[in-house]
């Protein structure tokens, strides 16, 4: 028998300062990234468990239509995460044009 989504997510509220940028940000308990910069960090192996031993940050390497893929810069790991009401419309502007000028 397979679980379900609901049962493998753990919602958690978080606040965090973001180690890439260092803004502080209040989590609402499905964020998952930076709102200013975009980046998040290798915490979870299942969305809020915090298992994962890594511990890296994960840099915005794409963006399509409303996911941003995240890779992480100690491991490679990659995760796909919606984007939030609360980013930053130029920070996904700056990503966008990041990747399509090939950079």
């Amino acid at each position: 028998m397979t679980q379900s989504h609901d049962k493998l997510f753990k919602r958690r509220r978080e606040d965090f300062w973001c180690e890439q940028c260092g803004a502080q940000v209040a989590g609402d308990g499905y964020t998952n990234h930076c709102p200013q910069c975009l980046w998040s960090k290798h915490v979870d192996v299942r969305p809020g468990d915090r298992a994962a031993e890594c511990g890296g940050l994960m840099e915005p390497v794409a963006l399509v239509k409303e996911r941003l893929t995240h890779r992480c810069v100690r491991c490679g790991y990659e995760k796909n995460n919606k984007t939030a009401a609360d980013d930053d419309f130029d920070a996904l502007l700056r990503l966008a044009n990041r990747i399509a000028d090939g950079r």
